[in-house]
């Protein structure tokens, strides 16, 4: 295989690794399960995913990043190498990667991740910022002199930014985003129903009836756990106005950092961000009801993308074509440092 240019997304809930011109070499839940008595690899991705929160004493699964940041260095270089040889083969040395971080990753934490890569066995490394990558996946020409507003919502940071002329004006990151809705939910079935139930759970119970702008009871599912009072497994049915509770205070706090930075935003770009509405990306904009809410909030169109989950992905692995022309958020790190 010859040398390439890489895009790697490193989500905290999933990881995308994605080729210009090819498309995506993989996608995996970004989970690892390690055997505790010498730090060996089990399992990394959907395999390791199965195991969390049913596994013996020796081996340990769990989600290596946390907030957007490395929270395991061990464990996320074991899944990273495992991912990188999967995607790449075993030339490494030879590809340049681009690797997205948050707006608000601290110089601590960017030295984490390059450090982390350099170990999973890569040399050419380059950092790009969450929201450039995701308004380049989502197609908007982020060279132009033209105000764009972009709210890119993960698993556990969401960014929002303004970007004209190849660079972000200004921007706000929450370490809040689609992993504190599930958190959420776990919490209210627990004090509203007595009812212990897994993240996996909350995720669906999201997923199938999460809605922030008209929730109604008659949209249900059910709901399976283990009941506190009786210590037996129950399962019940709730719809999405029993959890309305749960996700509402979510939706707005992203509406209330979206308003934030309108308010700094200079008039001209004001004016842009009017007319190209405000485009979503990451799994979390996929919340229903959300991009309605922004609408009605700010007065200002706002839109899903098409590829929301991909965006940042395709958008990181895009960044190579604009590598001389973006003025911030793009930067290439030296390997050798570390």
């Amino acid at each position: 295989m010859g040398a390439m240019d890489i895009g790697i997304d490193l989500g905290t809930t999933k990881i995308i690794i994605y080729k210009p011109g090819v498309g995506e070499l993989l996608r995996e839940p970004a989970v690892v399960a390690v055997n505790t008595k010498d730090d060996t690899l089990i399992a990394a991705g959907q395999e390791a995913l199965l195991m969390v929160g049913k596994t013996p004493e020796y081996i340990r699964a769990e989600f290596p990043l946390e907030n957007g940041v490395i929270s395991n260095h061990v464990m996320t270089e074991l899944m990273l190498k495992e991912f990188l040889h999967r995607a790449c083969s075993s030339f490494l040395v030879k590809h340049r990667f681009v690797i997205c971080v948050p707006s608000s990753v601290t110089e601590v934490e960017r030295r984490a991740v390059v450090r982390t890569i350099v170990h999973a066995g890569v040399r050419t490394i380059y950092l790009i910022e969450e929201p450039i990558a995701a308004a380049l996946g989502a197609g908007i020409d982020v060279m132009q002199p033209n105000g764009s507003l972009v709210v890119d919502i993960g698993g556990g940071t969401s960014d929002i930014a303004v970007i004209s002329l190849g660079g972000v004006v200004l921007s706000e990151s929450l370490r809040y985003a689609g992993n504190h809705i599930d958190e959420a939910i776990v919490k209210l079935m627990l004090s509203k129903y007595n009812l212990s139930i897994g993240k996996k759970m909350a995720q669906q119970i999201k997923q199938q009836i999460g809605n922030v702008w008209n929730p109604s009871s008659d949209e249900k599912t059910k709901v399976r756990g283990r009941n506190l009072l009786t210590i037996y497994p129950q399962q019940i049915e709730v719809s999405s106005l029993d959890i309305y509770d749960a996700i509402s205070p979510f939706a707005q706090m992203i509406v209330a950092a979206v308003k934030r930075v309108l308010d700094k935003t200079p008039p001209e770009l004001a004016s842009d961000i009017y007319e190209n509405g405000i485009t979503m990306t990451g799994g979390g904009s996929l919340l229903r009801g959300l991009p309605e809410l922004l609408t009605q909030e700010t007065g200002i169109q706002a839109r899903v993308a098409e590829n929301a989950i991909e965006a940042v992905s395709v958008g990181t692995a895009k960044a190579f074509e604009y590598a001389d022309l973006l003025q911030t958020g793009f930067s290439q790190e030296q390997a050798n440092n570390y």
